[in-house]
Parts: structure tokens; sequence; C-alpha cells
């Protein structure tokens, strides 16, 4: 379902692959009726100048803190899914130590099918790529859709490649330092089945990888 973008960091090439919790939903999926519609109002709405999101996860809680102008299309987008649940139980696939941690597509097929071409155009780079920043995945130019990464270490070279950043973590660096790696990019080579399978398929290929409980704008 989802291009694969390799990106060149150093002498590796790695793949980041573009394809919130609701106030009044907490379970996958969230608002249905604002998420199968990603270009509705509800999914639209323009963030704050600055906000923070908690997101609860199998191996504990981080805070991402959002800078709107820094990236301000991506801010409004991610704002948009958090808050509308879009995060909720998805699975952190691609977790590579010393790179990034990634996630974003749903758990549930009939979102990644509405949002696969939901792209939103590119926003310029003015933060650095630095560790612990959070930036949409993509495949390219204006192609950013729901799929997230957080930088592991000072990936400078990313910039250059125009992955902007939109906020970093605040709390909980530890946790998101923790999760399970066992399976590195292996899940992610599999978009197309994560894509019309959602969780089904990595629960049954992947087991151990851990998760995103849920995600709220606080």
């Amino acid at each position: 379902m989802r291009p694969i973008t390799t990106i060149a960091t150093g002498a590796a090439l790695a793949g980041l692959t573009a394809c919130g919790t609701s106030e009044e939903e907490g379970t996958m999926g969230g608002d249905m009726g604002a998420l199968m519609d990603p270009a509705g109002a509800a999914m639209t709405k323009e963030s704050p100048a600055t906000f923070r999101a908690r997101f609860e996860t199998t191996k504990g809680t981080f805070v991402v803190e959002v800078e709107r102008k820094l990236a301000p299309r991506g801010s409004d987008r991610f704002y948009n899914l958090v808050r509308h649940g879009y995060y909720n139980g998805t699975k952190l696939f691609r977790v590579i130590p010393g790179f990034v941690v990634q996630w974003g597509m749903s758990g549930d097929p009939a979102l990644n099918k509405v949002w696969h071409q939901a792209r939103i155009p590119d926003d310029p780079v003015i933060a650095s790529n630095e560790a612990g920043t959070i930036t949409f995945a993509m495949a390219g130019s204006n192609t950013r859709t729901t799929q997230l990464f957080i930088n592991y270490k000072n990936n400078a070279g990313l910039d250059s490649q125009g992955f902007s950043p939109f906020g970093r973590v605040v709390e909980g660096m530890e946790v998101v330092e923790s999760f399970n790696d066992e399976y590195g990019a292996t899940p992610s080579n599999n978009q197309q089945r994560i894509g019309e399978e959602g969780n089904a398929f990595l629960e049954k290929h992947f087991p151990n990888l851990d998760a995103i409980l849920s995600a709220t704008i606080e």
C-alpha cells in the first residue's frame, strides 16, 4: 500500500516509508466518522501554535511537544490524526537502534485504504533531524500521509532529503529507546500486506512488536 522511500545515511541505506486519540474515543480506530474522511473539516483543522501529545505504549509513556512554526502542514496533520484516534493500536513496525523507530500504518485495513493517498504538501526543513525529534516519513516530494518516525540519533543527513521535524520528545525518551528491535526493518518491508491486512498480519508474523495503545492531545 505504501511506497518505500530509500534514504542514504552515511554508508547505510534505510527506507522511511510514507504511507491521536480523540477526546471521545479510546479504542483502535478512534473517531471513525472523522477518520474515514481525510479531507473533511474534522481532519483539516489548524493545530495550536504549540501543543503536546501523550503516547501510551506497551513499554510506557512518552510525550511529544509540537511547534507548528517548524512544519505547519505536518503539525496540522499530526494534530488531527492524534485527536481523532488514528494512532490507537498501531504497531511500531520498524525499530533500528542508532537510527529511528517508525510507525503509523493503521491496524484497520479500511483506514489504510482511505489514508494511502491522503498526501500533504512538503514543509520546508527548518529544524534538523536531531535525536528525539519526530518527523513524517515520506516516499518523495509531497507524499506525507500518516507514518512517523522518531530519530534515535542526530540524523542530519535526512535534512537535505526533505524530512522536516515538527516536534520532539520531551518526556519518556527512555521508553522510545526501549521498543523491541528484534525484527529490525523486516516488518516495514511488507507494507502492502500491512495495508491490506492491518494488525492481523503483524500479529501473526511479528508477534512481539510493541504498539501505541493510545495517543491523546494534552
